[in-house]
């Protein structure tokens, strides 16, 4: 009997190791692990030093984890579409800033930002329309006021530009000149003869004296005096020209 007792004792000893030595291995193997969020300091440092190749590299791989925090994947988000706004790659930045907008609508300086980025892209209404955003979630927001007014403003410009597109300063109605018909045929040449004109009028109204202004009128009247008179002759070139009095006139005026 006591051999027969230590056989079963000896059996459930090993019983139970084994169950022990099975539990280990199933808490080593099976216990699912726990989730660690990827660490958002690499790229908050890239940021802080305006890194932009870093801030791409690190923050673009912040957002790609799947187990990136929400606040750090927008903050991440936001410092790398800025760093391809400074990198000049405007669809990119734009993309970045549209994800923002999608996980938190409510950024009006990402409003802002994208519709700058519109604005650089030449989309004017899509900048107008960011900016008008912006505002209406910050109606204090500087920036973008004065961004919404100045394009407001160039829009306006642009509009009355297009209404006299193609226009000389002359009427053509009872231009007699073979130059100041060929003028009104080009509207290149039309928009060329109506800048020049516009800018030699401010340049002698901001003259510093009447006699600098009746020196400025004489150069343009001496080279309104050129352009018919050497016009239709070989090797006149009236675009070119044109193009380098009005160079001239802008650099009297100062830009």
């Amino acid at each position: 009997m006591r051999g027969c007792f230590n056989n079963i004792s000896n059996v459930v000893v090993a019983l139970v190791v084994c169950a022990a030595l099975s539990q280990a291995a199933f808490a080593a193997g099976a216990e699912p692990a726990k989730d660690v969020l990827i660490d958002p300091a690499p790229c908050v440092a890239a940021a802080a030093a305006d890194d932009n190749d870093r801030i791409v590299g690190v923050c673009g791989a912040l957002i790609d984890h799947e187990k990136t925090d929400k606040a750090d994947r927008i903050k991440a988000l936001i410092a790398r579409g800025g760093a391809f706004g400074r990198k000049d790659m405007i669809d990119r930045a734009i993309s970045d800033y549209d994800t923002v907008l999608r996980l938190d609508p409510a950024q009006a300086d990402i409003f802002n930002a994208r519709g700058e980025l519109w604005r650089k892209k030449g989309d004017r209404p899509k900048a107008l329309a960011d900016f008008g955003a912006a505002i209406k979630l910050n109606p204090d927001h500087a920036t973008a006021r004065g961004n919404y007014k100045s394009l407001a403003q160039e829009l306006e410009r642009l509009g009355a530009l297009k209404a006299v597109a193609g226009k000389p300063s002359f009427n053509c109605a009872t231009a007699r000149r073979p130059v100041e018909k060929a003028i009104c045929a080009n509207p290149e040449l039309a928009d060329l003869d109506r800048e020049i004109n516009a800018v030699n009028i401010r340049v002698i109204g901001e003259a510093r004296s009447p006699g600098d202004a009746r020196a400025l009128q004489r150069e343009q009247n001496t080279f309104i005096a050129r352009r018919n008179a050497e016009f239709g002759r070989p090797g006149c070139d009236m675009r070119k020209e044109m193009k380098e009095r009005l160079q001239k006139l802008v650099g009297v005026d100062g830009y």
